[in-house]
């Protein structure tokens, strides 16, 4: 069956280029330039998923990209959001989860090009070197990172940050035990088996319906100096530095260009109010997980790697 979503997106888009692009560079000039977070999964040719972005089109999506925004790190867009002013776009590029594929073309490429990069790992999974569930539900037990590909991906350059312990829906938790291990125990044990810092979480699935107002008091407490959304919305200077909201890069040129270029849909996206939610509710306070918890995670990190950067497939 023909998808008349492309096209008529695209007539959307080239339809109100002139008019976005007049206000893209007003916003600009005053100082109100949108920093830009994108998110992918995983970049494979075989398109094995619908979260799976094909090498070729990730390359065309960079270089057009490159040609209107300034590439920075997570850390930069805070710094842009914390200002002022932003007069120029700039846009992050990370990843979600952890797939082996990444290192085989896309995660070399940006390292080449010294493009910033933040790569959220679900921990268990890599630990466990077991695939993801969203996965197996259609059917593709697509391989994760090893341990050693994570390693390996931090001492090039790559910023490694935590996407909870279990790729759980933090926004359906209620207990401050459970919460705490998702953020608080994901970053320490992410820490301990990197030898480095791990400055940013990431919400699992990422949406308004998955987010959780003391997941972002919880991750402020234990150290983190960020949170990532996934749920579309740009980044403005006076916005809150801490809530990064991220867009995803999608699969195609056209839906990319349509988000890149200040939607008008987009700029009508509602940020998730957490310090709203924490101002009407009392503190949550953080709980660490069990002895036989921390044990048993422990345990699995000392689980031997031998796999490398480039996966052996």
């Amino acid at each position: 069956m023909f998808n008349w979503k492309k096209p008529l997106l695209s007539l959307y888009y080239y339809g109100t280029y002139p008019v976005r692009m007049r206000r893209f560079r007003d916003e600009a000039s005053h100082g109100h330039a949108p920093a830009i977070v994108l998110y992918y999964h995983r970049i494979a040719e075989d398109r094995a998923t619908p979260w799976t972005t094909s090498y070729a089109m990730f390359l065309r999506q960079m270089r057009w990209l490159r040609k209107r925004f300034d590439f920075v790190s997570l850390a930069e867009v805070q710094q842009r959001v914390a200002q002022a002013a932003n007069a120029r776009p700039c846009v992050s590029i990370t990843f979600d989860d952890g797939y082996s594929d990444n290192c085989r073309d896309a995660i070399p490429w940006l390292i080449k090009e010294r493009i910033p990069c933040t790569y959220f790992v679900t921990l268990r999974n890599v630990l466990k070197e077991e695939p993801f569930s969203h996965d197996l539900v259609w059917g593709r037990p697509l391989a994760v990172n090893s341990l050693e590909q994570i390693k390996a991906m931090s001492a090039a350059g790559i910023e490694i940050g935590a996407h909870g312990f279990t790729h759980s829906d933090l926004g359906t938790i209620s207990d401050p035990r459970l919460l705490s291990y998702e953020v608080k125990t994901a970053k320490e044990e992410m820490e301990a088996a990197i030898g480095r810092e791990v400055r940013y979480f990431a919400f699992p699935f990422g949406h308004p319906a998955n987010l959780n107002a003391a997941v972002f008091e919880i991750a402020r407490q234990v150290g983190f100096s960020g949170v990532c959304s996934a749920y579309g919305g740009y980044n403005f200077s006076g916005d809150d530095p801490f809530h990064v909201q991220r867009i995803c890069a999608g699969n195609d040129m056209i839906h990319l260009k349509n988000w890149a270029t200040l939607d008008p849909r987009k700029l009508r996206t509602a940020r998730f109010d957490y310090q709203k939610m924490l101002a009407c509710n009392s503190p949550t306070p953080t709980t660490a997980p069990s002895q036989a918890a921390s044990a048993s995670s422990a345990k699995k990190q000392q689980t031997p790697i031998t796999k490398t950067l480039v996966p052996n497939h």
